[in-house]
């Protein structure tokens, strides 16, 4: 019997035989709901300051919901608490919430549907294939690991919090509350960053945000599922989209043995490889059961 060679697609084409054969929506549904997600929460900060209405008070590194329930990062507690101050207990309250939340719904969802920094990095992403844009310098991925030990220990040292006068994400935060401000030089720099030098290379290489949300996550329960690698046709589509493509290969590529469940801690719980994927191969499931039926988003 003849051997079957697969042709795969052209980054710049990602998502078009999706789109050709299952239609828009089925194509974009879980980047939409991800934007929807990003943009109401920043609206959330906006109702206060220009209608009077506080659903969301603060900003991404400390709020409160309804003025009731604190959330604060769990990166900006432990630097607070590797400094030797304790934050008042509303802080530490906050950080228990969040890294509760996020313990057990998905790996990483805060960085794919809740941080501001996803939509400045997809677009860099997207202008890369677009452009065809190949070239990439190598830097280690757990680099992120070390950088984000790096600032525990150096805030211990300082007894300053260190990664706040750096912060893309606090500093995006700001301009939209806020507007234009002299920070916003520091998204500039992570859009340019990942879109000539690296790719993704802020998410998947260096912020220590995202792997501090990478370690609360590890064990979380939503996954992305691997339903039938059989019907993978190596159209490559799932990897070129995928902000941290290497999460892939053991479920789509491995050993019969391996588990076809994303269960690396580095997946941002997106769904672009579902969205794209033209012949069904993904779906969201539980690290401990199969997939999970998304018919009617």
């Amino acid at each position: 019997m003849a051997e079957v060679k697969f042709t795969p697609n052209k980054p710049q084409h990602a998502g078009l035989e999706a789109r050709q054969k299952l239609g828009w929506w089925r194509a974009y549904r879980f980047l939409i709901l991800r934007r929807i997600s990003q943009l109401s929460i920043i609206l959330m900060f906006l109702s206060g300051p220009f209608l009077n209405v506080w659903i969301l008070k603060g900003n991404y590194s400390g709020s409160m919901l309804f003025d009731v329930i604190p959330m604060s990062d769990p990166l900006i507690t432990a630097e607070s608490l590797a400094t030797g101050y304790l934050p008042e207990w509303t802080t530490i309250l906050g950080a228990l919430i969040v890294v509760a939340f996020y313990a057990v719904v998905a790996s990483k969802a805060f960085c794919g549907w809740v941080c501001p920094m996803n939509m400045v990095t997809d677009t860099a992403a997207w202008l890369r294939r677009k452009l065809g844009i190949r070239q990439s310098a190598k830097i280690p991925r757990n680099l992120r690991y070390a950088i984000l030990a790096m600032i525990l220990v150096g805030s211990a040292i300082s007894g300053t919090l260190l990664w706040e006068w750096i912060n893309p994400v606090a500093a995006l935060g700001r301009v939209f509350v806020f507007g234009l401000g002299a920070t916003l030089w520091l998204v500039a720099v992570v859009f340019l960053f990942d879109l000539l030098i690296v790719e993704h290379g802020w998410c998947g290489h260096l912020c220590p945000i995202g792997a501090t949300y990478a370690l609360i996550g590890a064990k979380s329960v939503i996954k992305v599922n691997v339903v039938d690698r059989a019907c993978c046709d190596r159209c490559m589509d799932c990897y070129n989209v995928c902000p941290e493509p290497q999460v892939l290969r053991v479920p789509l590529h491995g050993k019969p043995e391996d588990s076809t469940i994303v269960l690396s801690k580095d997946c941002i719980s997106c769904g672009r490889c579902i969205d794209v994927c033209p012949e069904n191969v993904f779906a969201f499931g539980t690290r401990f059961q199969g997939s999970i039926e998304v018919k009617n988003v």
